[in-house]
């Protein structure tokens, strides 16, 4: 994987405005992606003309926007108060899946987010694309340790999908980020593949899509391409994160072309464009949405920082702990719990999951 001719900073500062910019590219292909789950814009996203009205987010964007709040104030992911954020900031009319809808509910009411992430599905925990779909600013936060960015990927992502399928999208996508980031999006698209493929730590099924997509990256019609790797239909991470990443390796850093070849192939829109969007964002200005999708698109809410000069977001941005009782268990929970360094094929028997928003 190229990377930029100078390794991007490891302060605060430059961290969090890597973070913003990828968090308001994703919030832009959330927003404008799920005004195509509107039969009447239909023929909008044949021609590629804007929807009109103000575009507003999913949970897509406001889980991301709790992951970044957390990171200005922890420096990193500090799963407890990710998962209190998550329960905090739950809004149920942004289109969560049913099973998360619950979890954070309990949360909220004092639940362990432990207990109820790993009792998700008979406890296989999910798989769902939720963990992937809010990550791509921590991986632009990380962009200056790629391999970083994974391991904080999985620590965010087990706090509602303990499946190694769901954390191993995170983790892909986290990886994507970090890598178009370094890149500022000058890379071609197999270096991007590539490097993604080099940083997941265990086999998945995540990873031979994969590695399926680096055979198609010479495709031009990405219908043809999300018929093969799938476009998030089943709302699994191993059908909605490789597309997602063909898309981003083959647009470098040109937000509309990325943005419309991935929602014209359909399927899960707001949340592979979430993902799309986070990733080509993150290479810095030269991948930013046009202007006018940013001044369309409903704004971050007001406890996410604005800027690397404000002061640190504290506790009460993030979220206090739930009422009830301390959390149980270890500090955190992550890979070496999991088994994720062994996980292989075996460990992920066919299942539906439920709802859009990886329930």
């Amino acid at each position: 994987m190229t990377t930029a001719t100078t390794d991007p900073s490891s302060s605060s500062g430059a961290r969090l405005d890597r973070a913003l910019a990828s968090l308001t590219g994703l919030a832009v292909g959330d927003a404008l992606g799920s005004q195509f789950f509107v039969p009447a814009n239909g023929p909008l996203l044949r021609g590629g003309d804007l929807p009109p009205g103000t575009w507003g987010w999913t949970d897509d964007t406001e889980m991301a926007c709790s992951v970044v709040a957390v990171l200005a104030a922890r420096g990193g992911v500090d799963q407890d108060e990710l998962a209190a954020a998550f329960a905090r900031h739950h809004d149920f009319d942004r289109g969560y899946g049913p099973a998360v809808n619950r979890m954070l509910r309990l949360v909220r009411e004092g639940g362990d987010w432990r207990e109820l992430s790993a009792a998700l599905f008979e406890g296989q925990g999910s798989w769902g694309n939720g963990a992937a779909m809010r990550v791509a600013p921590l991986g632009a936060w990380f962009a200056d340790d790629p391999e970083r960015a994974v391991r904080e990927a999985t620590l965010s992502a087990v706090t509602t999908h303990r499946h190694p399928e769901g954390v191993a999208g995170a983790q892909a996508v986290a990886a994507a980020a970090a890598l178009a980031s370094r890149s500022g999006g000058a890379h071609r698209p197999e270096e991007l593949i590539d490097g993604v493929l080099a940083l997941l730590p265990a086999r998945s099924m995540v990873g031979l899509g994969l590695e399926r997509v680096r055979t198609l990256l010479d495709y031009e019609d990405s219908a043809t391409v999300a018929a093969v790797v799938g476009c998030g239909r089943r709302s699994t991470a191993q059908d909605t994160v490789p597309f997602a990443l063909w898309s981003a390796a083959r647009a470098g850093n040109d937000f509309r072309k990325a943005f419309w070849a991935t929602a014209r192939a359909g399927g899960d829109v707001d949340t592979t464009c979430a993902v799309v969007g986070g990733v080509v964002a993150a290479a810095g200005p030269a991948g930013a949405p046009p202007a006018e999708w940013t001044g369309r698109t409903e704004p971050l809410p007001a406890w996410v920082p604005e800027s690397a000069g404000l002061e640190p977001v504290g506790p009460e941005s993030v979220g206090p702990e739930p009422t009830g009782t301390e959390p149980a268990g270890p500090e955190s929970v992550g890979p070496e719990s999991l088994g994720l360094e062994s996980v292989g094929l075996g460990s992920a028997g066919p299942r539906e999951a439920v709802g859009p928003a990886a329930g």
